[in-house]
């Protein structure tokens, strides 16, 4: 029974990452129809500028604010200066701008940092945690508590502010938004902005654990598309959900199935998009759209 707790909440701690970065790939999608393919690989630089703040002498919570305004404003300057010229191109047009990106931020950071895995400083006590027989990670228990205080801002932010409400009604219906003078465009600038800023909590949290290199996102992106997926990519509150559900499932699947173990731990969030895909495209909360012919 121990064992199955501690792979809960270890699940958890892995889902709540998975489960902002799937919200960033959420909040674009639902602006602009299209999936951010780049969005783990955004995540990646933000956390190798987190890291050079931190080796310039800034206490980790400094650094860390610091690396999210950053994020925010590249996210904003990257909506403004590549994808606004060709936001009314056709779709595939907007996935190659995005796979560009994606290339682009991996290519940067291993010219600039190397591509040789980097330690990154947890701020959670290195001494495990024990309620009795039960043992638990200082940064499990951390990297939970501090997305959960992310996402509850956020939905404090979307529910009860006005540049919140008007980003909301921006990427539901952007024609009645414009004829009550909401400034569409810059309201899915602030989105890209604050996508970056959600995967840039995802990579600095994750890093501890995965070591920092260029292609350390790779496989948390997958996660997150099949987070986003398993919610319902119409649905913030699906992809925070689908997150957790995603990281308690790896964990006792990689556990208790023998065969599958930590080597193909991976094929369970494919399974999960595949089985998702074939049954409920939707997702678990996403809204299926109809249009007429």
């Amino acid at each position: 029974m121990e064992v199955f707790i501690q792979q809960v909440i270890s699940g958890l701690a892995t889902g709540s990452i998975y489960a902002a970065l799937a919200l960033a790939l959420v909040m674009i999608y639902e602006a602009t129809d299209v999936v951010n393919f780049a969005q783990g690989n955004m995540a990646m630089f933000a956390t190798y500028l987190c890291w050079s703040l931190l080796g310039a002498g800034l206490p980790y919570w400094g650094a860390f604010f610091a690396t999210l305004a950053i994020a925010f404003a590249g996210g904003v300057l990257i909506e403004r200066v590549i994808i606004r010229p060709v936001e009314n191109a056709p779709i595939l047009t907007i996935v190659i701008v995005t796979v560009g990106l994606l290339v682009i931020f991996d290519s940067v950071a291993g010219w600039i940092y190397s591509y040789v895995q980097k330690p990154f400083p947890s701020p959670f006590p290195k001494e495990p945690i024990r309620f009795g027989e039960i043992v638990f990670g200082a940064h499990d228990l951390g990297q939970i508590g501090v997305t959960l205080i992310v996402l509850l801002c956020i939905y404090v932010f979307f529910r009860f502010t006005p540049l919140g409400l008007a980003m909301r009604a921006a990427a539901q219906n952007p024609v009645s938004s414009r004829l009550v003078g909401i400034r569409v465009g810059w309201m899915l600038a602030l989105g890209w902005g604050l996508a970056s800023m959600f995967g840039a909590v995802a990579g600095i949290m994750v890093a501890p654990i995965l070591f920092l290199d260029p292609n350390m996102m790779g496989g948390v992106l997958i996660y997150a598309f099949a987070a986003a997926t398993l919610g319902g990519f119409t649905s913030p509150l699906g992809a925070v959900v689908g997150g957790l559900i995603v990281g308690v499932t790896e964990n006792l699947v990689g556990t208790y199935v023998w065969f599958i173990g930590t080597e193909l731990k991976l094929t369970v969030a494919l399974a999960i998009i595949i089985v998702v895909l074939v049954v409920k495209p939707s997702g678990l909360f996403g809204r299926t759209l109809v249009k007429r012919v």
